[in-house]
This record gives C-alpha cells, sequence and structure tokens, in this order.
C-alpha cells in the first residue's frame, strides 16, 4: 500500500507552505504501509513557539486555500512547543527544534519510504543544526 495521490498532493502543499515560513528540517513519510490511520507524516520544526505557530497557521491556511482541507484535529497550540495538524490522510507535526531532537520523530520512522517534496521544503534540510551552531556560538560571545 502506498499513500495516495491526494496524500501527496496534501503534503506537497503542506511542506511548500511550511517553507515559505521558514521551517527547518522538513521531512514525509509515507507510513501508509504500518500505520492504518493515515497515510503520510510531514515533520517541520522552528526555533521558537511564535514561529511554530506561524508555520502552524501558514500549512493550515494553505491547505484550506489551495486545496478545501481543514483538519479535523489540532493539537498543542496553547504551548507552541509541537503542535499536530491531523487531516486524517496526513498528520503534520510541526515542532519546537528542541522538541524534534528530544522526541525524534525521524527514527521512529526511518523505515518507512520519504516522500519526494518541492525544492524550497528540500533546502530546509540541516537548518536547524546550523541555527543551533549559531545560537552556541552568540552564547559563547562569538560573532552572530
Amino acid at each position: 500500500m502506498t499513500a495516495t495521490d491526494r496524500s501527496i498532493e496534501l503534503i506537497t502543499a503542506a511542506a511548500q507552505a511550511a517553507a515559505d515560513k521558514l521551517a527547518h528540517d522538513i521531512i514525509a513519510y509515507d507510513v501508509s504501509d504500518v500505520l492504518s490511520i493515515t497515510d503520510a507524516f510531514l515533520l517541520a520544526s522552528a526555533p521558537n513557539d511564535r514561529q511554530v505557530k506561524a508555520i502552524v497557521d501558514e500549512v493550515e491556511e494553505r491547505l484550506l486555500k489551495e486545496l478545501g482541507a481543514k483538519p479535523v484535529r489540532r493539537e498543542g497550540e496553547r504551548d507552541g512547543r509541537w503542535v499536530l495538524l491531523d487531516y486524517v490522510d496526513i498528520v503534520v507535526h510541526v515542532q519546537h527544534s528542541e522538541e524534534r531532537v528530544f522526541y525524534a520523530l525521524e527514527r521512529l520512522w526511518k523505515d518507512c519510504p520519504e516522500i519526494g517534496l518541492p525544492e524550497d521544503a528540500l533546502a530546509t534540510r540541516g537548518k536547524g543544526a546550523e541555527y543551533a551552531a549559531r545560537q552556541a556560538a552568540e552564547a559563547d560571545g562569538g560573532p552572530s
């Protein structure tokens, strides 16, 4: 079993929306072979709670406007550390960078096939580590 065309369409639009709001490390997995409740997961992260919320809002707005899709469930928004948007066909996880490292969802789904994403989304890979290194250098008094 593989993700449906609709799921791929939703994942692609969500990934582009997240990239447009400067999400870090966007990746998508086809989980249809291991889960019966959804076809695909999209993971994205941001270095602060405000940006997590901005990414979530953009994903939700874009999927509604472009594809007429509304999430059936939205969780975690109050804290802004890990927000989950459940569209049944796909689930979007937007995490604060610290939660992304701690929970390491990629490790759980690494055996599932990756779904191809738009170039803008692929370009976000490694941005979380770059940001963390810059923050560490600034904390040590190095150049910003």
